[in-house]
């Protein structure tokens, strides 16, 4: 990964960080990893814990930056998740996954919240 794009990462993540707080939420967490997998924001809003993956692009021209949310992804982040919620403070807690996609257009950022992006589906 290169500097620049790791830093185009960066910005989008403390942008959608400060953007979910505007929102009402609280953050919990940043960055939170375990061995395998890594979750960008948790926050708190009513109750609910919302585990956010940021996506930060400079262009649409590999498509929109939630389309990178694919299923491999998606369990990874379900199995980090469901490590975060083993804690007693959040065991009964509501929860989601949302999608956080940023572009960027020069110095301005657009920001696209998307809740409940993503569900646990259980394999039978």
């Amino acid at each position: 990964m290169s500097d620049a794009t790791k830093k185009l990462g960066n910005t989008g993540e403390n942008l959608a960080a400060k953007f979910l707080e505007n929102h009402g939420y609280k953050i919990l967490e940043r960055n939170y990893r375990i061995r395998t997998a890594e979750i960008d924001i948790i926050a708190e809003i009513g109750g609910v814990v919302v585990f956010v993956e940021v996506k930060t692009r400079s262009n649409i021209r590999h498509g929109l930056p939630a389309e990178a949310v694919n299923i491999r992804k998606q369990k990874k982040i379900i199995e980090a998740a469901s490590v975060f919620l083993q804690d007693e403070k959040y065991c009964n807690c509501a929860c989601r996954f949302d999608v956080i996609e940023i572009i960027s257009a020069g110095k301005d950022f657009k920001i696209n919240h998307i809740e409940n992006a993503f569900e646990v589906i259980s394999e039978m």
